[in-house]
């Protein structure tokens, strides 16, 4: 009995060396070899496995980032052009420049703007509610509010506003990953470029109604009324299904856009506040239209005097040519006539020929002296 169990353990021992033995070759003939960069490189990274570079990991991430000669396509939203430069430094190879991004919800419509037209009593979640109906309010293109986008984020750069309803971004802590971006059913989460000074504009809306529809669900929404887009001078602003979009490429911050809004949805970030309008501003356009409207309204007045004395000089020369029989008819006549003190230059001709007719008088009788 002892010689079968000494067999039998003998026989196992040298079964298990020979399987050791096989796997070992076989292992060296499909070995996969890995370039040990990779672990260097996922070092490097952040390691929040976001998946914000479009890879379920950091470690798919670094892989791609060695095994590709070109990784201008690839860029870590988390780490940023810092980590990047890094890790293209380490390969020897180049990377694109992009500039840092921040998400921004498309809806400024807050529970007083956008008053809630029923109740929903489901699971709370944007997902389930929107797979069933439009939403609490009027308007079908909304923030639902039930915070998918704050469950999506792992830096925690999103909460919902209790006053509002509304979700807001916290700009120092996102990433731009895209998580919130891609847990939004209504697709109103969009990464744009942070710009000059974290300072943004663009269009916090997303219905697409006409502008009446879209106005009764929400007073802050866009109507399509184009007025931004004819006054915006880069064609940075377009206009389609009745929303306006503005194209941050294009965008030179000038805000004119914003304050040419009537309801209000252009949204600008980080910027001053506007200087008040002062009471005296509306009154001077007024003052001037009036100083320059006076002159040519005087102008009339002055020349219709002119033209009158002009007409009556040559009526009341032949008036005093007449005898001294008629010098009483002619003194009534201008007299009425005249209610200023002008009338005293028309009684000068009317004296002119009593200076005349005293030479008459004195010829007269000069010629009565010499007969006698």
């Amino acid at each position: 009995m002892s010689d079968v169990l000494l067999f039998t353990i003998l026989t196992m021992c040298i079964l298990g060396v020979l399987a050791a033995v096989i796997l070992y070759f076989v292992a060296q003939k499909f070995k996969v070899f890995e370039d040990p960069r990779i672990d260097t490189v996922e070092s490097m990274l952040p390691g929040a496995n976001c998946g914000g570079c479009g890879f379920p990991g950091c470690r798919g991430m670094a892989d791609a980032l060695v095994k590709n000669d070109d990784i201008s396509a690839l860029y870590c939203p988390v780490g940023g052009a810092s980590t990047m430069n890094g890790i293209a430094a380490f390969l020897g190879k180049a990377v694109a420049e992009k500039e840092p991004q921040v998400a921004v919800v498309r809806c400024n419509g807050s529970c007083d703007k956008r008053p809630r037209t029923n109740q929903f009593d489901g699971a709370p979640s944007c997902a389930v509610i929107a797979s069933l109906y439009g939403g609490e309010t009027a308007c079908n293109y909304g923030c639902l509010g039930k915070g998918d986008c704050v469950a999506a984020c792992n830096f925690g750069a999103i909460h919902i506003n209790p006053e509002t309803g509304l979700p807001e971004v916290d700009e120092e802590k996102c990433t731009a990953c895209g998580a919130c971006v891609k847990a939004c059913p209504k697709m109103i989460i969009e990464l744009r470029k942070k710009g000059i000074k974290n300072r943004r504009i663009y269009v916090a809306c997303s219905n697409k109604d006409k502008g009446g529809i879209a106005r009764k669900a929400c007073v802050a929404a866009c109507i399509g009324c184009g007025k931004c887009v004819k006054t915006c001078q880069f064609g940075a602003i377009t206009l389609e299904n009745n929303l306006a979009y503005i194209d941050a490429s294009k965008c030179k911050l000038c805000r004119k856009c914003a304050a040419e809004c009537p309801t209000g949805a252009i949204v600008e970030v980080n910027f001053p506040p506007r200087p008040p309008k002062k009471e005296g501003d509306a009154a001077k356009p007024a003052a001037t239209k009036m100083a320059v409207v006076a002159p040519s309204a005087s102008k009339p007045a002055s020349a219709e005097p002119k033209t009158k004395t002009a007409t009556t000089t040559p009526e009341t020369k032949p008036a005093a040519a007449p005898t001294s029989a008629e010098k009483p008819t002619v003194a009534p006549e201008t007299k009425p006539q005249a209610t200023t003190a002008q009338p005293t230059a028309t009684e000068q001709p009317v004296s002119a020929p009593e200076a005349k007719a005293t030479p008459s008088e004195a010829t007269s009788t000069s010629s009565e002296q010499t007969l006698f």
